[in-house]
């Protein structure tokens, strides 16, 4: 996962093809995402490009508010059909990730992938794609770093937030990480503060969040002798409770702590005809393989996806496929 200096100078030479840059990372935004748009728009600017930092949203989670006014929610088409024009596209391989309405516009511009999903499979040579990194920004790091030299306290505390949110606030690291801890402590370095970031990431929930993640809870049932636990959202709950956000990470790490659960499951009804599913495991079970199934993607532990479906019909079949692993 330690980016090679021939990644980083092609990359380089990308950018000194271009002179104008669509950077996007993907919809519904995390603060991996945010944070490694932000990072690649900084190696942008020391090379005196020209960019549109673009997100389809939303921007629900509480902890990404902040830096919403960022990203714009329109693309500039002036700028699409201009042959110095490209893509980077950060956090996720497949243009349709990034939001319909713009892989539309976008799809046919030259691109520039940086990722780190383990179901990434990006059709353009032009990629850095790691799956066994924890999170883009960590990739971002190490660009920034090799074309530009040490981030500044503001970046490094952008790129921070990012790591700490793709690891869990470094819980999902292992003994094999030893690389990462070393590209933290040159952010802490520089000026990342661990404490704020913590409290950034975890604090300023909407009430109507806590009465949510009790629902989803309420709901919760197990299978396969209590190795998988699901839950669901309606959209009459989302009505209710779920127009702030919700905080699924909580809902995640409560369901997990059970005694005899290896993998969760969340469904929620987006609209009257499609859902969007979260996956979380632990250990070697592989939830990535069963978003696959159903069109979506991800990490071994971590995965979702988006599709056609009605919750009632749906949810009984991602279950059912849990009984290739279990």
């Amino acid at each position: 996962m330690t980016v090679t200096q021939k990644e980083s100078a092609s990359f380089s030479e990308f950018l000194d093809k271009y002179d104008f840059f669509y950077v996007s990372g993907h919809k519904e935004p995390d603060g991996d995402s945010i944070a490694s748009c932000l990072g690649i728009i900084e190696i942008l600017k020391h090379k005196n490009k020209q960019y549109q930092l673009i997100s389809c949203g939303p921007f629900k989670r509480s902890e990404i508010k902040s830096y919403e006014n960022y990203f714009s929610s329109e693309i500039n088409t002036k700028k699409l059909n201009d042959p110095k024009t490209a893509l980077i596209q950060v956090d996720c391989s497949e243009i349709e990730r990034v939001g319909a309405d713009f892989s539309i516009l976008l799809k046919n511009l030259p691109v520039f992938i940086i990722d780190h999903h383990k179901t990434a499979s990006p059709n353009s040579e032009n990629s850095i794609v790691y799956p066994d990194s924890p999170a883009a920004a960590y990739l971002v790091q190490q660009l920034y770093e090799s074309i530009v030299g040490k981030p500044d306290e503001q970046l490094a505390k952008i790129l921070f937030f990012g790591l700490c949110t793709d690891t869990g606030f470094f819980r999902f690291l292992n003994t094999e990480s030893q690389q990462v801890f070393d590209a933290a402590g040159r952010l802490v370095k520089q000026g990342a503060n661990p404490r704020l970031t913590y409290s950034e990431i975890n604090s300023g929930k909407a009430f109507s969040t806590r009465k949510l993640l009790g629902l989803m809870l309420e709901k919760a049932e197990q299978y396969y002798d209590g190795k998988l636990i699901v839950t669901y959202e309606t959209l009459e709950d989302t009505q209710k409770l779920g127009k702030n956000g919700r905080d699924s990470d909580s809902l995640y790490n409560l369901l997990l702590s059970v005694e005899g659960c290896e993998a969760v499951l969340f469904i929620r009804q987006d609209t009257t005809t499609t859902c969007t599913a979260g996956f979380r495991s632990k250990d070697d079970i592989d939830v990535s393989k069963i978003a696959a199934k159903f069109g979506g993607g991800g990490h071994k532990n971590a995965a979702g996806l988006s599709t056609p479906g009605i919750l009632e019909e749906l949810m009984p079949k991602i279950i059912q496929e849990f009984g290739t692993i279990f």
